[in-house]
C-alpha cells in the first residue's frame, strides 16, 4: 500500500522544527529514522496530515561520553552506538542490545529517540532505559525537561511527550565499579519483535556479595516493568544460581501477561521467569570480572 497524502517539511534547525511543531500541533508527525512510522503510514494505521523532517536539523547527532553518564542525540542511528568501542566500555548493555534491534538495515537508519519515542514495550531500547535509570530530553519553542522512564511511558506506544516537544538526547549512567550487565530475548525468529525481553544490572560489594541489583521486563504490560520486588530481596545475598532461581521464582506471581497468536500468558510468564535468571547471572559473573 503507498500511505495516504500529507504535506511535507524539512526544517534545516531545531528552531524551525519546533516552529512547525507549533504551527501544526497534532497534525504532525516527526520524521526521524522512519523504521515505525513509514510502515505504519504504507499500511495507514498511521496518516498524518503533516511529516516534518529533521534529518537536516545539526546538533542532534552524536555521542557524548561524561564521567557518569552518556548522553546520546536523538537522532544518532543505532548503528554508530552498536560500533561505538567508547559505549562498550561505558555501558556494556547499551552495546549488546544495540545489536538486537531488528537487523542492520534498520539499525542503519533507526534513530536512539525515534526508538524510545515510539515506545513498544518489546522494544530494547526502552526497556534499557528502564532498567539502567535513564532520562530523556525534550524541548519546545518554550523550555526543555527531563523525563526518567517513569515520567516518560504511559502505555503501549503511548509517552507523556506533548505534541509540540522533539527528543533532544537520551541519557544513560556510565557504568559502576564492581557491575554487570545483561540482556536477552526471545523472538521467534532473528530480528523478530521479542515475545520477552529482560535486562538486569548487578552491583557487587568488595565482599562480592550483592550491593544493589535491577531488573526490567518487556513483553508483559504497556510499559517495561521494573521487578524491585526481586531484587530489592537480593540485597545482600551472594550471586548464584540458586539464589536467582529462588528470587525469581516469584515473578509468575508479579506479572500478568496477556495472551496473543504468538504466545499464551502462561508461556511468557515461564520465559519471563527463565529470562530474569540467566540474565541476573551473567551480570553477576560479569560484576565479578569488572
Amino acid at each position: 500500500m503507498k500511505p495516504a497524502a500529507f504535506d511535507y517539511y524539512k526544517p534545516e534547525t531545531l528552531d524551525e522544527a519546533l516552529s512547525l511543531l507549533d504551527e501544526f500541533g497534532y497534525d504532525a508527525k516527526i520524521l526521524a529514522g522512519g523504521q515505525s512510522l513509514i510502515p505504519m503510514m504504507n499500511m495507514r494505521l498511521a496518516r498524518p496530515p503533516v511529516l516534518i523532517d529533521i534529518n537536516g536539523v545539526p546538533g542532534m547527532t552524536g555521542i557524548e561520553i561524561g564521567d557518569s553518564e552518556i548522553v546520546i542525540g536523538g537522532l544518532t542511528r543505532h548503528y554508530m552506538v552498536e560500533h561505538s568501542p567508547e559505549i562498550q566500555n561505558s555501558c556494556p548493555m547499551l552495546a549488546e542490545g544495540i545489536k538486537l534491534i531488528g537487523h542492520s538495515q534498520i539499525r542503519s537508519r533507526g534513530t536512539i529517540g525515534g526508538s524510545i519515542v515510539h515506545a513498544d514495550p518489546t522494544a530494547e531500547l526502552p526497556v534499557m532505559l528502564t532498567a539502567l535509570g535513564g532520562k530523556v530530553t525534550v524541548v519546545s519553542s518554550e523550555d526543555e525537561r527531563e523525563l526518567t522512564p517513569e515520567e516518560l511511558f504511559l502505555t503501549y506506544m503511548t509517552t507523556t511527550i506533548e505534541p509540540n516537544e522533539i527528543v533532544k538526547s537520551v541519557h544513560f549512567p556510565v557504568i559502576a565499579e564492581r557491575t554487570g550487565h545483561a540482556i536477552e530475548e526471545f523472538t521467534l525468529r532473528s530480528g523478530d519483535f521479542a515475545i520477552i525481553i529482560a535486562a538486569a544490572s548487578v552491583t557487587l560489594d568488595e565482599e562480592g556479595l550483592i550491593e544493589s541489583a535491577a531488573l526490567c521486563i518487556g513483553g508483559v504490560d504497556g510499559i517495561p516493568v521494573k521487578l524491585e520486588d526481586v531484587t530489592d530481596e537480593l540485597i545482600g545475598e551472594a550471586p548464584s544460581e540458586e539464589i536467582f532461581a529462588e528470587k525469581c521464582a516469584q515473578i509468575v506471581d508479579l506479572v500478568d501477561p496477556e495472551k496473543d497468536i504468538h504466545a499464551s500468558a502462561e508461556y511468557r510468564k515461564d520465559l519471563c521467569v527463565a529470562l530474569s535468571r540467566r540474565v541476573l547471572k551473567k551480570a553477576a559473573d560479569r560484576a565479578k570480572q569488572a
